[in-house]
This record gives structure tokens, C-alpha cells and sequence, in this order.
């Protein structure tokens, strides 16, 4: 019952920030290919860099859960399977234990950036763009990273001590 609350929650979040990560992708491809047009044919589109800069890291960000949860990350496991598959459980129990406190200090510490920015009502530099709301988008990314850690855990804990997945 646990398993499927996680698994449910975990599903509908990542889809969220999947549609959105992939939409603004989609802008950006489509921001890039008409300033090359116009470098073409007339001028740059003012701030396009500065958008790319923007959009970029809240692609990134929102695709971090999504690529933990599929493994798509570059994971070096050859020391790993040297050991006993009780030990490389606990192993992966630790890591995804240490992972999810370090995603956890990491949004917390976005929230506290991306606030200072909301006071101080930062812009950008040419096109005057508020940016605390991209700040916000990074924590929101990485609080997904730190949610699928953590749910791992549980899940581990689970199979490992409680009942069975």
C-alpha cells in the first residue's frame, strides 16, 4: 500500500515536470533556430543567451528525478559487485540515504538563493528579466531528485525489512 502511494506520487510529479521540461526545450529550440534566422537576414534576437542560460538549467533540473528513477546517470558499480547482493542492498540503502539528505541541503539552499533574489528584486542584465522564479524552478527540480532518493529508500526498506514490493 506504501509502495503504490510512492509510486503514484513519484509518477504524476515526474510526468509534471517532465511535460514542462520538455515544453520549454521545445521553446528553446524554437528561440534558437529563429536567432539564427535573424542573424541571417537582419539581427539577433536580443537576450536569446541570456533565455538559453535560463530555460537550460530549469531543463536540467527538472530532468534530474526523471533520470535517477530510469537510471540514466553514469553509475560506476564494478567495486560494488564484489560484495555479497546483502551488502550491495545496503550499500544502495546508504547511498540513496545520502543522495536524498544531499538533494534535500541542495533545494534548500535554492530556496534561500532564489528568496534573496525575490527581495532584492534581481533582473537580468539585458533583458530586465526577474530570474527568482528559475531559482525556484532548480529547487523544485531538485527536491524531485531528493524525493526520488528518498522514496528509493523507503522502497529498499521495504523489500529488505517490511513488507514486499
Amino acid at each position: 500500500m506504501l509502495k503504490t502511494f510512492l509510486d503514484r506520487t513519484e509518477k504524476g510529479l515526474q510526468h509534471l515536470l517532465v511535460l514542462c521540461g520538455g515544453s520549454l526545450l521545445v521553446g528553446m529550440t524554437m528561440l534558437t533556430g529563429a536567432n539564427i534566422v535573424a542573424r541571417i537576414f537582419w539581427e539577433p534576437i536580443r537576450g536569446t543567451f541570456e533565455l538559453m542560460g535560463y530555460f537550460g538549467a530549469v531543463v536540467t533540473a527538472f530532468a534530474l528525478g526523471y533520470t535517477q528513477k530510469y537510471r540514466g546517470h553514469i553509475a560506476v558499480n564494478v567495486l560494488i559487485q564484489r560484495f555479497s547482493p546483502r551488502a550491495q542492498r545496503l550499500l544502495n540503502s546508504f547511498n540513496n540515504l545520502i543522495c536524498g539528505l544531499f538533494f534535500i541541503v541542495v533545494t534548500w539552499q535554492m530556496n534561500l538563493k532564489a528568496r534573496g533574489f525575490l527581495r532584492t528584486e534581481e533582473v537580468s542584465e539585458t533583458l530586465r528579466v526577474i530570474f527568482y522564479p528559475f531559482t525556484y524552478a532548480v529547487a523544485v527540480g531538485c527536491g524531485f531528485m531528493a524525493m526520488v532518493f528518498l522514496f528509493d529508500l523507503v522502497r529498499d526498506l521495504l523489500a529488505n525489512w517490511g513488507e514486499r514490493p
